[in-house]
């Protein structure tokens, strides 16, 4: 499986979103992370579509939006007409799974599922052949900089062994150690937000988390 990162802008400069976009594209990030939150599916607040729309006029890497959101099917239109290129959303959501996989899809989007920490893997099964990734939280989600969760292996390795040519995405805690974890239970594309910019030189970074995970 091709190893992609996707930087998380949730640990970048607000003040200087092109700049810090600028950095992750020349860096080569393949993916750009975006999360929006919105003060109760997780207890925290974030950016919505029209910031994701005029972040898109300065970025031609793909946008990967992830919905901690409590009715994702009633925003799907909104991001995927702000520039969305995968949209995740939670398994643990009010909204109906299938239709909003279809929505997804129907907006010309990639589909993808998350799922929190405490939620079982299997519950995604029955729509995985329809996603285009399916992303295992190393932490809770709503807030940047915690503590990566090693216990989610387990996770990764079933959903890897379920579904071979998936990609499966992990976030929460990525960094130049923990990504060899992940790697070698089977994830193949990593969220990474303080590690990238929080480094001197993202480029550097990028390129040491992909070996990482690919040395495994």
């Amino acid at each position: 499986m091709e190893i992609k990162i996707s930087p998380s802008m949730l640990a970048s400069d607000y003040a200087n979103l092109e700049a810090e976009l600028k950095k992750c594209e020349n860096a080569g990030a393949e993916l750009i992370h975006l999360d929006v939150m919105d003060g109760h599916f997780v207890p925290n607040i974030s950016i919505g579509a029209p910031v994701i729309k005029a972040m898109k006029s300065v970025c031609s890497v793909p946008f990967d939006v992830h919905l901690m959101i409590s009715n994702p099917l009633d925003y799907i239109q909104d991001f995927a007409d702000a520039g969305a290129d995968i949209i995740t959303f939670h398994i643990e959501s009010s909204s109906d799974a299938g239709k909003t996989i279809d929505k997804i899809i129907e907006c010309g989007c990639k589909a993808a599922v998350a799922v929190k920490p405490g939620t079982d893997i299997e519950t995604v099964f029955p729509f995985a052949d329809r996603l285009s990734m399916v992303l295992v939280m190393t932490v809770e989600p709503g807030f940047g900089g915690q503590s990566f969760m090693a216990d989610m292996m387990p996770k990764i390795e079933k959903m890897r062994t379920a579904y071979p040519n998936l990609d499966i995405q992990v976030d929460g805690g990525v960094n130049a150690e923990t990504i060899k974890l992940c790697a070698k239970a089977g994830a193949n594309v990593f969220v990474a937000g303080s590690a990238v910019f929080k480094s001197e030189n993202p480029a550097e970074t990028i390129l040491l988390l992909k070996k990482n995970a690919g040395s495994i």
